[in-house]
């Protein structure tokens, strides 16, 4: 059982940054895909950026080119750098793992809330 921890969240103006980390209590190398979520009020929960074992990458179309993931299996950690930030980015944001080899499993961090207001 891997439990995944978020950090990094906060407070931000208007186009400015924030990066967010998520570390992993064990071993994320077999974890097949590491990602990012984010749900806003009265929104569904939507993948923001995703990242598979082998470091290909992919991105919800509303952050392409403003959010970049990056994945470290040797420290176990999952980071998320956001800029460029717009209000429409506030939400709560969620550290996601799935593996997709036996034994298959979901791991959902508690999430960290990101505000961008003025």
């Amino acid at each position: 059982q891997v439990q995944l921890v978020e950090s990094g969240g906060g407070l931000v103006r208007p186009g400015g940054s924030l990066r967010l980390s998520c570390a992993a209590s064990g071993s994320i190398f077999s974890i097949s895909v590491m990602g990012w979520y984010r749900q806003a009020p009265g929104k569904q929960r939507e993948m923001v950026a995703q990242v598979t074992n082998g470091g290909r990458a992919n991105y919800a179309v509303s952050v392409r080119d403003r959010f970049t993931i990056f994945r470290d299996n040797a420290k176990n950690t999952v980071d998320l750098q956001m800029n460029s930030l717009k209000p429409e980015d506030t939400a709560v944001y969620y550290c996601n793992g799935v593996r997709a080899t036996p034994p298959f499993a979901a791991y959902w961090g508690q999430g960290t809330q990101v505000t961008v207001s003025s």
